[in-house]
C-alpha cells in the first residue's frame, strides 16, 4: 500500500468523521505502514490506536487551518487525504438544483467555500509540510459531475461548479508544488456513489451494484493513489483507476 511512501509515514485525514474519511482512517490503521495518523474532524473518530492523534478542528475556517498548521509546525507530511465535501444542507435550504430557477447565491457561496476553497486553503496551510525532498501525496475528493466534458445532463449547478473549481485549484497548485517538491503528487479523486449521508437522499436512483460501501471506496482509492507517480500530479481519477476528462 502506497509503496512510494516511506515506512512509518505521516498521514493527515481531514473530514475523518465522515463516511469515506472514517473508512480511510480505519483502512490505514489496519496496516503497519503509517507511523502517525492525524485525524482532523469535529467529532472524535473513536479509535485508541497509539499512532492516532485526533484534532477537533473545523478546517473550513481560518482558525481551524491555522491551528492545524501550528500543530504540524512544518514537519514533513507524506499523505494528506481530504474527504470534506457537501452536496445538500437541509438547515440552509440547499439541495441539488434541477433547473436554473432554483439556483441561489447562498448555495453557490456555501458549496464553493466547502468544496473548492477549503481544499485549496488546506493545501496552502500544509505547504510547509509538503515542500522539500520527501514523497508527498495530497489527494482530495472531487466528483465526476464536476467534469465539464462529461456533463451531458445539466442540473446540480452549484455542486458541479464547485467541484470543477476544486479541480482547477488543485491543477494550478500542482504546478507550483512541483517546483517546491519534485516528489509531490496532487490528485482529484472521484469515489463513486458511496453509502454515506451525502448520497442518502439520492440512493434510490443508483443502479444495482453501483452503491459502494465506504470501506470498498477507501481500499479502491488507495490502489488508485498507489499507481500514481509525480508525472500524474494535477490529474483527475475515478475509483476504478480511470482518468476523468476535465
Amino acid at each position: 500500500m502506497l509503496k512510494h511512501l516511506p515506512d512509518d509515514f505521516t498521514a493527515v485525514i481531514t473530514g475523518a468523521g465522515g463516511g469515506i474519511g472514517r473508512a480511510m482512517l480505519e483502512t490505514l490503521l489496519a496496516t503497519p505502514r503509517p507511523g502517525r495518523v492525524i485525524a482532523v474532524s469535529r467529532q472524535t473518530p473513536g479509535h485508541d490506536d497509539p499512532r492516532l492523534t485526533h484534532l477537533a478542528l473545523d478546517v473550513t475556517t481560518d482558525q481551524g487551518l491555522g491551528a492545524l498548521a501550528d500543530y504540524l509546525a512544518g514537519t514533513p507530511v507524506h499523505l494528506v487525504f481530504n474527504a470534506i465535501g457537501i452536496l445538500h444542507d437541509e438547515q440552509r435550504g440547499i439541495a441539488p438544483e434541477k433547473k436554473l430557477d432554483e439556483l441561489s447565491f447562498a448555495a453557490l457561496e456555501h458549496l464553493y467555500h466547502v468544496n473548492a476553497a477549503t481544499p485549496a486553503m488546506l493545501l496552502q496551510a500544509l505547504t510547509p509540510s509538503l515542500k522539500g525532498k520527501h514523497p508527498a501525496l495530497f489527494a482530495s475528493l472531487s466528483a465526476r459531475v464536476g467534469s465539464i466534458g462529461d456533463n451531458g445532463l445539466g442540473g446540480w449547478y452549484a455542486y458541479r461548479a464547485s467541484k470543477a473549481a476544486h479541480n482547477m485549484l488543485l491543477k494550478g497548485a500542482s504546478v507550483e508544488l512541483r517546483r517546491l517538491n519534485k516528489q509531490a503528487i496532487l490528485l482529484s479523486l472521484h469515489p463513486g456513489t458511496t453509502d454515506t449521508a451525502l448520497s442518502k437522499p439520492f440512493q434510490a436512483r443508483v443502479p444495482e451494484g453501483k452503491l459502494f460501501t465506504p470501506t470498498f471506496v477507501a481500499e479502491r482509492l488507495l490502489e488508485v493513489m498507489d499507481a500514481r507517480t509525480p508525472a500524474d500530479s494535477g490529474s483527475f481519477w475515478d475509483w476504478a483507476g480511470e482518468p476523468i476528462p476535465w
